[in-house]
């Protein structure tokens, strides 16, 4: 292998580096129109009017009777409306689209609208409505409690979380003969076409979706991307002219999706030496006004809830429910940085409780090969919570700064944690994706649906079709997602692109380099035409699920971590601050070493950021500190040092080993930091830990010291 284990160039590094790529709204069309969405300012209410306050001579007015199709955003449910008609459910709801070639005229644009008030319901625990509810049942809780000698209860509460990718939400809809082409920045550009669809019924008969150069998603421009794709095409049908709708800051943070807030309650029963017997938990996550992706991120949230750990009686209760906010969806962790938080908060205190080390009772009752999950799922070979942990106990210094800091007013702690690599359950044969891989002039072109977001797919897929073809890294090229010309590969979400698609793409290469028969792709395809394989993908037959009862293989394996932070805790103003942190991740087999580095950094950060900084402020409903003066992100002066550690522990089911890495360290941060601050002496149990959150904490016996200033 020369590519597959080497931090070779990026495919799209030159480009991005020179300014050459392009993004949406470097993108300029003849005629091009710019569009604007009129929103609701209320939570809740009919519409009793609405109310054009300047001439609308030039303009493109769209309203839900302009709508040929059906007027839904096609996700798992179809309650969102593309438009508003008659009511709406949250602040930020679209209602009136409008079109203009001039930026500052269509921004001048007046537009009345009159409401009558309905109830509004703000908290997910009072909500009469629910998405999706799932229980998962193991073994006999009643009978679990009943050898408990210890019993060990907790709540524990995450906040919401914006994306704050670089670049907002931009999409450009163009007519095209017998059909329309959507540009945009987005993940998922199948999702795309299949929402697009419904929305412009027969009145289109055509339509592409093709992804732009993409600055950042984690999971923001996965489901949303639909609605902006719908709002520029509707305008764009109805004036015959080509439309651009991009967000600006404000309005991308005040729309958009979030990360569902959500309360895990925990009670626990144990040994006194510290042995798991029973785990009960209860989850409920706050889905905003619409279900969007509610569902399969509860999903994935109530799986994890357990955390890595052993128990032969568990129940898990969730439970996703509407409140009159803007819908939440897709981010980065997709559930599982939420329960996960909740389990590593309780084992601390399930720790002090009994009187033991915390490293000592996670080694107690981590998974190990062997072991089975909460849904019963029996673990292979390739399981490394043990190892994870030991590793960043030792190379963090744990045990000697466990000691030497206590009573500092500075703390250190840790969290051990897992991500399943994959959709959940059946997720990924319902997809059936289908990968390509056709021959060129100078070597291979790889045709999917996965998208290039910043995380590298297109240089970590070239390299794992490089090596498994024979070929050299430079002679293998990447398509462009276009779903006129790519086939389904499925979206780029779930930790799945390099262990599913990757997958695929070495059985394809391997497929591919048979065929030749020694002959290059390049010599081949001057001598004897082009040659395009397809390989679609097939479950293992060892893996077993049953989505009623959520027992069985949730996912074809899992990547472990353990996270270690030191946090100094001021005395006077009550902000934490992160000093040191380590990162210990098992994710198979680094690909491109220094992205999958980048990765875990990135995701460290991001994890930081929601434990202690990033604060949705709601108010009426909206965001009232959507722009980045007010909405805190970690800079570069709030990122800590940073040791991390990969270690190999290969999967056979992926390619040349590898798992997947992108969700994985945004799982434990949080939950590290929070155990850091129990460590220096404040009882603090949600997130994000602002200073007020620390000021209003109960102390610990005993309280840390005062410090000078």
């Amino acid at each position: 292998m020369t590519a597959v284990g080497q931090s070779v160039a990026r495919k799209e590094g030159l480009g991005k580096a020179t300014g050459e790529a392009k993004y949406a709204d470097d993108l300029t069309f003849p005629g091009t129109l710019h569009g604007r969405t009129i929103r609701s300012t209320v939570a809740h209410a009919r519409i009793t009017g609405v109310r054009l306050d300047f001439d609308p001579a030039g303009f493109t007015v769209v309203d839900h009777r302009d709508i040929p199709g059906s007027n839904h955003i096609a996700l798992i449910e179809h309650d969102q409306p593309c438009l508003a008609a008659g009511e709406v459910r949250h602040v930020a709801e679209p209602i009136l689209l409008l079109a203009h070639e001039d930026r500052e005229a269509l921004r001048g644009a007046t537009v009345h609208v009159d409401y009558e008030p309905l109830p509004v319901v703000t908290d997910p625990e009072a909500s009469p409505t629910t998405f999706k509810e799932i229980l998962i049942e193991k073994g006999s809780l009643d009978k679990g409690f009943a050898k408990a000698e210890v019993l060990v209860e907790g709540t524990y509460r995450t906040g919401s979380q914006e994306h704050v990718y670089l670049e907002p939400n931009g999409v450009i809809a163009v007519p095209e003969a017998g059909g329309i082409a959507l540009y945009g920045s987005l993940q998922c550009p199948f999702y795309v076409l299949k929402a697009l669809k419904p929305v412009l019924g027969a009145a289109v008969a055509n339509v592409r979706v093709v992804q732009t150069e993409t600055g950042g998603g984690f999971g923001g421009k996965e489901e949303y991307p639909s609605v902006i794709a719908a709002h520029a095409c509707l305008l764009a049908l109805k004036s015959g002219r080509p439309v651009k709708i991009v967000y600006d800051r404000e309005e991308d943070m005040w729309a958009t999706t979030k990360r569902h807030p959500c309360v895990v309650r925990h009670r626990t029963g144990l040994t006194r030496d510290g042995r798991l017997v029973a785990m009960d938990v209860d989850v409920v996550m706050d889905g905003g006004a619409y279900c969007t992706l509610s569902p399969v991120v509860l999903s994935r949230g109530v799986i994890h809830a357990a955390g890595p750990y052993r128990c032969a009686n568990t129940r898990i209760r969730g439970r996703a429910t509407m409140t009159h906010t803007p819908p939440n969806g897709a981010f980065r962790g997709f559930g599982a940085p939420q329960t996960q938080f909740a389990m590593e908060v309780h084992m601390d205190r399930v720790a002090e409780r009994l009187g033991v080390d915390p490293v000592k009772l996670r080694l107690k009752n981590a998974l190990k090969p062997g072991d089975t999950t909460a849904t019963g799922q029996k673990l292979g070979d390739d399981t490394s919570a043990v190892a994870v942990l030991r590793a960043a106990v030792k190379k963090s210094g744990y045990n000697r700064k466990r000691v030497s800091l206590k009573g500092t007013g500075a703390g250190i702690g840790l969290a051990l944690f897992y991500h399943g690599s994959g959709f959940t359950g059946s997720g990924e044969v319902m997809l059936a994706s289908t990968v390509a891989l056709e021959t060129t002039a100078t070597g291979a072109r790889i045709l999917v649906a996965n998208t290039e977001i910043g995380q590298g797919t297109r240089t970590m897929l070239a390299q794992i079709v490089a090596d498994a073809l024979g070929v050299p890294y430079e002679q293998v090229e990447v398509a462009q997602p276009d779903t006129s010309k790519v086939p389904d590969s499925g979206p780029t979400v779930a930790s799945r692109t390099c262990m599913v698609v990757g997958g695929l793409l070495e059985k394809c290469a391997i497929a591919m380099r048979a065929r030749l028969g020694g002959m290059s792709p390049s010599a081949w395809h001057a001598n004897r035409g082009p040659l395009r394989l397809e390989q679609r993908y097939e479950a293992a037959a060892t893996r077993q699920w049953d989505d009623a009862t959520y027992r069985g293989d949730a996912y074809a394996t899992f990547a472990w971590g353990c996270d270690v932070a030191e946090v100094s805790v001021d005395p006077v103003t009550y902000a934490a601050r992160v000093v040191k942190f380590t990162a210990v991740q098992e994710f198979g087999r680094p690909i491109h070493p220094a992205m999958a580095r980048g990765q875990i950094e990135g995701g460290s950060a991001q994890g930081i950021g929601w434990a202690l900084m990033e604060h949705v402020v709601l108010k009426d409903g909206a965001m009232h500190n959507a722009q980045l003066t007010n909405y805190i992100i970690p800079t570069t002066l709030d990122t800590p040092p940073m040791d991390v550690i990969m270690l190999e522990n290969p999967f056979g089911g992926g390619p040349f080993g590898a798992k997947g890495l992108g969700e994985l360290p945004i799982d434990g941060p949080a939950p590290a930091i929070v155990n850091a601050i129990r460590h220096a002496g404040l009882d603090v149990r949600s997130i994000p830990a602002l200073p007020e959150v620390l000021h209003a904490s109960p102390p610990l016996d005993p309280p840390p010291p005062a410090r000078a200033g």
